[in-house]
């Protein structure tokens, strides 16, 4: 009965959905798993790094990161789903921060700059002739109207704000993760331990290695408003982990 339809975005079905838009969801959910987190002083995000084949040419992909995408200095995401799709809206997501920035000469709030990004993604969930962006995003940045702030958004057009959330493959075993072991207030360092340990467990994985993971620490001094962008580099990240396998094993062994 489905394939009646789910050919045009803009059809419902008798039970009221618009398979189209669950196709796209799924897209998400085939990618792998990405994590954000937000800690009494900063923002974390992470992901799973799919290995990129050594013949790869030196793009920004190859030397650079995988899913971490700055859209201004003070906010930035990670996706999970389709790349080509996700660059689109980066774009748009750019070219509105600013666009901003130049009409009022201070920089967009966080909010609404996202909220801006899933208008123009409902919009192709109801005109002819185009079709949902198979991609999700965990937005997250610091601006003087609400701090630091970190948002959920999909394919439908539909954002929430999350203290901490997980997308992608094996989500759902990541939020469990989350709901059981995070902690409101937070320092940095235990939420960046926490979003390696749902990385592992959605890896299934209980030796994960640098490599495999990315991540993004966003951080504001509240006083100047300089807001700070950091990819964690793999030594400092080995560290983290290293001790994230120590803290494991003295709890089994207990």
């Amino acid at each position: 009965m489905s394939r009646r339809y789910d050919q045009s975005t803009t059809t419902f079905s008798p039970e009221g959905r618009l398979h189209q838009v669950e196709y796209a969801i799924n897209a998400i959910n085939n990618a792998g798993t990405c994590v954000g987190i937000m800690a009494k002083d900063s923002v974390i995000l992470a992901a799973e790094k799919k290995q990129l084949s050594i013949l790869l040419a030196n793009s920004e992909h190859a030397k650079g990161s995988e899913k971490m995408y700055k859209i201004d200095d003070h906010i930035c995401c990670v996706v999970a789903g389709l790349s080509s799709d996700a660059s689109i809206l980066i774009n748009q997501a750019r070219l509105s921060s600013q666009q901003y920035l130049y009409r009022y000469q201070e920089a967009m709030p966080v909010e609404m700059l996202v909220q801006r990004i899933c208008d123009y993604k409902q919009a192709y969930t109801q005109y002819g002739g185009l079709r949902p962006f198979g991609v999700g995003f965990l937005f997250c940045g610091w601006d003087k109207h609400h701090g630091y702030q970190l948002y959920q958004s999909d394919p439908s057009g539909n954002y929430s704000g999350w203290l901490a959330a997980a997308i992608g493959e094996s989500n759902p075993a990541g939020k469990s993760l989350l709901k059981a072991e995070f902690e409101e207030g937070a320092d940095t360092r235990t939420c960046i331990k926490l979003a390696a340990k749902v990385l592992s467990k959605t890896m299934d994985t209980t030796s994960p290695t640098a490599d495999k993971m990315e991540f993004l620490v966003l951080t504001a001094d509240e006083e100047t408003g300089i807001v700070s962008q950091r990819i964690l580099p793999d030594e400092e990240l080995t560290v983290i982990l290293e001790e994230l396998q120590e803290e494991v094993a003295s709890e089994g062994d207990a």
